[in-house]
C-alpha cells in the first residue's frame, strides 16, 4: 500500500470528526436561516429532502467502488483501485449531469407534483434549481474523499470538509446579512462551498495517491460489475429505510392534532444523531480495515476486528446514550420548556440506549459485509424487519395499543435490534470469506 495500514483509531477519528462538521453545518445553516424566516427554514429542508433522494443513485457507485479498492490495495493491486476510481468518476459524471440538469430546469414542476405548501413555493424552488442544479459536486465528492480514504488517507477528507464548512458558513453571513439574498443566497454558498470542497480533494488525490503508476488492471467491465454488485443493494437497503421512515412518521402524524409525538421524535434525533455519528464513523473506518484485511487473505484478523468494533461501538453508544438519557430534561432545555414534551423526549432517550446498542451493531457488521462482497444478505433482512418492526411496530404499538411514541420508538428498537443479531449470524456463519473480490488467476 502507498500509505501504511492504519489502525482502526487512526481511521476513526478523521472520519468522526469529518462527519461531526458535516451535521454542524447543517444545524448552523438552519439557526442562520431561522433569522430570515420559518418558511425559509420550511423551504430548504423541503428542498433538502427531495435532492436527498435523487442522492442515493450516487450511493451505488461510491459503497461499490469503496468495496473493490479496499480489497484490491489489500491484494497490493493499486493499480485496479485507480481503474475503480475513474469508472466511479465517469458514471457518476453522467448521473450528475442528467440530475443538474433536471432539477435546474423542473424543479417547479418537481415540486408541484410533491404538493408542497403555497407559502413555501417560491424558495424551495428557488434552493432546489441551485443546489440540485449542481448536482455533479455531490456526485463527484465521495468519490475523491472515498478514493484517499481507501488508501488510508483520512485527515486530507477531514481538511477539506472543514474548509469547506468555514466557507459556507462564511458565504452564508455574507449573503443573508450582507447582501439579503435570502434562501438563493444559502443554495449559492451551499454550491460554491461544495465546489471549493471537490477541488481540495482532487488535488490531494492527485499529490498523495500514485495508484495509476501501478500496472496491475482488470476488465473495466469486471470492475464495474463488482461495483454494482456491491453499490446497487446497498443503495435499495437505503432507499428501502428513507422510504420505511417517511411511513413512520406518516403514522406519527396520526396520533395527536398537535404534532407533539412527531416533534418529540425530531427532538431526540436531535440529541442521539452525536451517538449515531460515533456508530456510522466507526462502522466506516473498520469497514475499509476489512477491505484491506480481506483482500490480503487476513480474515482472522477481519474476524476478531469487526467483532472488536462492534463491542467498542456497542460500549460507546451505551454509554453516551445513558448520558442523553439522564441529562435528558437539561438537553430539553435548549428545546423546548412544556413539561409534557420534556418527559416525552426523555422516555425516548431512556428507550435509545437500546436502540443505539442495536443500531450500532447494524452499522458495523452490516457495512463489513458489504465491504466483503455479501452485499445481498443486508438488503434482504432490511426489507423484511425494516417493514415488519420498524412500520408494523409503529402502526401496531404506537396507534392501536396507544403508546404513541413510546409505541414507535419500540417498533424503531425492534427494528435494529432483530437486524443486528441477523448480521451478527451471517458474519459469525463465515459465508462472507467466500464472496471476496479480488482473484487469482487459479480462482
Amino acid at each position: 500500500m502507498e500509505e501504511t495500514r492504519k489502525s482502526l483509531g487512526q481511521l476513526f477519528v478523521p472520519i468522526c470528526l469529518e462527519t461531526l462538521f458535516l451535521m454542524l453545518a447543517g444545524m448552523v445553516d438552519t439557526l442562520m436561516l431561522s433569522s430570515v424566516s420559518d418558511q425559509a427554514v420550511g423551504a430548504v429542508g423541503t428542498s433538502n429532502t427531495y435532492i436527498s433522494i435523487f442522492l442515493i443513485m450516487f450511493y451505488v457507485i461510491s459503497m461499490g467502488m469503496m468495496a473493490v479498492m479496499t480489497q484490491n490495495i489489500g491484494a497490493n493491486r493499486q493499480g485496479v483501485a485507480w481503474q475503480a476510481r475513474r469508472l466511479g468518476i465517469v458514471f457518476n459524471c453522467v448521473v450528475g449531469v442528467i440530475l443538474s440538469v433536471v432539477l435546474f430546469f423542473f424543479s417547479g414542476k418537481i415540486l408541484a407534483v410533491m404538493g408542497i405548501a403555497a407559502s413555501l413555493q417560491g424558495d424551495a424552488e428557488s434552493y432546489l434549481r441551485i443546489v440540485g442544479g449542481s448536482c455533479l459536486l455531490p456526485a463527484l465528492i465521495p468519490i475523491f474523499s472515498g478514493y484517499l480514504r481507501a488508501f488510508g488517507y483520512t485527515k486530507q477528507s477531514l481538511f477539506a470538509t472543514v474548509i469547506a464548512n468555514l466557507l459556507n458558513v462564511g458565504l452564508n453571513a455574507l449573503f443573508l446579512f450582507g447582501l439579503d439574498m435570502g434562501v438563493a443566497g444559502v443554495a449559492i454558498a451551499t454550491a460554491l462551498s461544495r465546489l471549493v470542497n471537490l477541488i481540495i480533494l482532487i488535488v490531494e488525490a492527485q499529490l498523495l495517491v500514485h495508484a495509476k503508476e501501478d500496472d496491475s488492471r482488470m476488465n473495466d467491465r469486471e470492475i464495474f460489475g463488482q461495483i454494482i454488485r456491491i453499490g446497487l443493494p446497498s443503495a435499495m437497503e437505503t432507499a428501502l429505510y428513507q422510504v420505511a421512515m417517511i411511513l413512520v412518521v406518516r403514522f406519527m402524524n396520526q396520533m395527536d392534532a398537535e404534532g407533539m409525538n412527531v416533534t418529540a421524535k425530531s427532538y431526540a434525533i436531535q440529541i442521539t444523531n452525536f451517538s449515531y455519528t460515533v456508530g456510522a464513523a466507526l462502522a466506516q473506518a473498520n469497514a475499509i480495515m476489512c477491505g484491506w484485511r480481506i483482500g490480503a487473505r487476513e480474515y482472522d484478523a477481519c474476524d476478531k476486528g469487526t467483532r472488536r468494533a462492534a463491542v467498542l461501538g456497542i460500549a460507546v453508544g451505551a454509554v453516551l446514550e445513558s448520558i442523553f438519557a439522564l441529562c435528558g430534561g437539561f438537553l430539553m432545555r435548549w428545546f423546548s420548556d412544556d413539561p409534557q414534551m420534556v418527559s416525552l423526549v426523555c422516555t425516548l432517550l431512556a428507550i435509545d440506549i437500546v436502540l443505539e446498542i442495536g443500531r450500532v451493531s447494524n452499522l458495523v457488521f452490516g457495512s463489513a459485509l458489504k465491504t466483503a462482497g455479501d452485499a445481498l444478505f443486508p438488503v434482504v433482512i432490511g426489507a423484511v424487519f425494516m417493514y415488519l418492526c420498524a412500520v408494523g411496530g409503529t402502526y401496531l404499538f404506537g396507534i392501536r395499543m396507544g403508546l404513541l411514541a413510546v409505541g414507535a420508538y419500540i417498533g424503531l428498537t425492534l427494528d435494529e435490534c432483530v437486524r443486528a443479531v441477523a448480521m451478527f449470524l451471517r458474519w459469525r456463519s463465515g459465508k462472507w470469506k467466500k464472496m471476496r473480490l479480488v482473484r487469482t488467476e487459479q480462482e
